[in-house]
């Protein structure tokens, strides 16, 4: 009992309290707030921007989404449906076309229109393909988001570290 009293101790007085997205979006001055989804195939980048949209939504702000992946089949639409269920505008292109074109399109989009957070999809990379991340680290340039957010499974268990890693490497992930 005594080494578990002591073990909570010593981790509660490492751990710090995270800051609240919320606010963090708020302080920012020259809007739109901008957060890039990306991580490898079939995590549920697309879904889980859905979902943090309508949260941030719920929250006062107003938000646009970046239909950033032009590769997989049906993605647009995807995140179409989303954002028709949660009322909120979608950037998009053709299938094919550059997702920091995108990426920048939505940021300028939102600028003109004084949307405070713009939440942009990539097309699902591995983390082992070099050209892939090369093409992460254009959108990063291009977009300059303000939140970088690795999505990854759990049942990845090791290699989602690994995953992290590399796209940590090549864009320095936020979260």
């Amino acid at each position: 009992n005594e080494i578990k009293r002591e073990l909570k101790r010593v981790l509660f007085d490492i751990l710090i309290e995270p800051d609240n997205p919320l606010d963090i979006i708020k302080l920012k001055q020259n809007k739109p707030f901008v957060i890039l989804f990306f991580g490898i195939n079939g995590v549920g980048k697309t879904t889980g921007i859905a979902k943090v949209a309508y949260y941030l939504k719920k929250a006062g702000f107003s938000i646009a989404l970046a239909a950033g992946d032009t590769f997989r089949a049906a993605s647009i639409e995807q995140l179409e449906e989303h954002a028709k269920k949660i009322k909120v505008p979608i950037i998009k292109q053709e299938y094919g076309a550059d997702p920091a074109a995108v990426g920048y399109d939505a940021i300028k989009y939102a600028k003109h229109h004084k949307i405070d957070v713009v939440l942009i999809d990539s097309a699902g990379r591995m983390h082992t393909k070099s050209n892939l991340l090369s093409e992460m680290q254009k959108i990063v340039r291009v977009t300059n988001p303000d939140l970088k957010l690795f999505v990854a499974e759990s049942i990845a268990g090791n290699d989602a570290v690994e995953q992290a890693k590399s796209f940590h490497e090549s864009i320095e992930i936020d979260g």
